[in-house]
């Protein structure tokens, strides 16, 4: 009894590690276009989605039971399956930060979760049905309908607007992106904290410290909220770069719809229990409303290289947490082994992050060697926005400016 019970402790902490990455890996989901766009400072922008975050945790544990209750079989896991199943989540969550690429942590977890219940005990311990209906489903259809409603969002506000004062529309979109974001990190509380609650549960009901089908106890939810609120106040400024700089040129009027659509998609999502991606439903949202303005430009070749880590997701972190399963299988020194690797992974990736470090201070600087300028000031020419919408919404740090006639030739032929 005693060496499950600091098995489940071993894994109650690395949920917790995988909840804090995953509110670092997710701050871009509610703040990035705010921060791109000015409406807020970066450290206040993340201090307040971290506070909303840890509110949202207590709204809901729908999630958490569609977690803990309906994608693997509860009576067949062990602790090791779902600390495998972590690592695999973890070390996806922070490759793909190390990368700058909003994919899903949700995924993640369910991919580690899934390989290592498939490598331990075999595919009859897998609901294949909640995870097609639960998870797959959602995956596909959320970041189409917040794309397809944030395009439509975008449009209705620059036609609303069009008449409007073009310094007093700024200020009030500016406003509304707050209160936008605001929701979409409430959102994000009552739906991501959620999934750590929900494998909490299942280690205390797999090792029999609670009794099967239960809900989270209130002390787990108070440690979720918390882990995801502290992660989320760090800031993951890598991937805040790449969805609010390096998806599309976001300006207030795009943000305020985008943020919006996201928010009501995953607070409709957390309510009839789905545990969709909040950073595929935002990144759809960025999309529809680069779309959505006459003259925006969406980075294609950025979005490629994001919906190829969505694919990748499930099926990376479940071979990572297949192959933590097998180690820990083998018994003490197996889970030893596969902490240590986790570790030297994790340090590893961390190193590599400081070569080229991204904080606070230049999270809005484009990217080097971005080509995305050049192929902005192509299309807008084209068809341009609204005569003085690049003005009134974008700010005054803005890096997208128009390219001069002399240098815009050559820039073309380099690209």
């Amino acid at each position: 009894m005693e060496h499950i019970t600091l098995l489940i402790g071993i894994v109650i902490v690395t949920a917790l590690v995988f909840d804090f990455t995953n509110g670092f890996h997710d701050t871009a989901n509610a703040m990035a276009t705010t921060i791109s766009t000015g409406a807020l400072r970066p450290k206040v922008a993340v201090a307040m989605s971290a506070v909303l975050n840890l509110v949202g945790a207590f709204l809901s544990v729908e999630v958490a039971a569609t977690i803990s209750k309906g994608i693997v079989d509860e009576s067949g896991i062990r602790p090791e399956i779902i600390f495998a199943g972590l690592v695999g989540a973890i070390v996806w969550n922070l490759l793909t930060w190390l990368a700058g690429l909003p994919s899903s942590s949700s995924h993640a977890l369910f991919g580690g979760l899934i390989g290592a219940t498939v490598a331990s005990v075999g595919t009859g311990a897998v609901h294949g049905e909640a995870v097609v209906m639960k998870v797959l489903i959602p995956a596909v259809a959320a970041p189409i309908v917040a794309g397809l409603a944030t395009v439509l969002a975008t449009r209705l506000t620059y036609r609303l607007a069009r008449n409007t004062d073009p310094e007093a529309s700024a200020t009030g979109y500016r406003a509304g992106q707050i209160a936008s974001a605001a929701l979409v990190s409430l959102a994000h509380g009552t739906n991501d904290a959620q999934k750590t609650m929900g494998v909490i549960t299942l280690a205390l009901v797999s090792g029999g410290v609670i009794a099967p089908h239960s809900d989270p106890p209130m002390w787990v939810i108070v440690s979720a909220g918390l882990a995801i609120a502290l992660g989320t106040y760090l800031g993951g400024w890598r991937i805040i770069r790449t969805l609010g700089k390096g998806l599309a040129d976001i300006q207030p009027a795009q943000g305020f719809a985008a943020q919006t659509g996201a928010a009501v998609t995953i607070l409709a999502s957390s309510h009839i229990g789905f545990a969709l991606s909040t950073t595929q439903v935002c990144s759809g949202a960025v999309m529809g409303a680069g779309m959505g303005r006459k003259g925006g430009v969406v980075r294609w070749s950025t979005a490629g290289r994001m919906v190829a880590a969505w694919g990748l997701t499930l099926p990376a972190a479940g071979l990572v947490g297949a192959g933590a399963a097998l180690l820990a299988d083998q018994g003490d020194w197996g889970v030893t082994a596969v902490a240590v690797l986790a570790l030297g992974a994790c340090g590893a990736i961390w190193a590599a992050s400081r070569r080229k470090p991204v904080d606070s201070s230049n999270v809005n600087e484009a990217e080097a060697g971005e080509p995305a300028g050049v192929v902005t000031a192509a299309i807008q020419a084209v068809a341009p926005p609204p005569a003085g919408a690049l003005h009134q919404d974008a700010p005054a740090t803005s890096p997208v400016a128009p390219a001069p006639a002399a240098t815009a030739a050559p820039a073309a032929t380099t690209a």
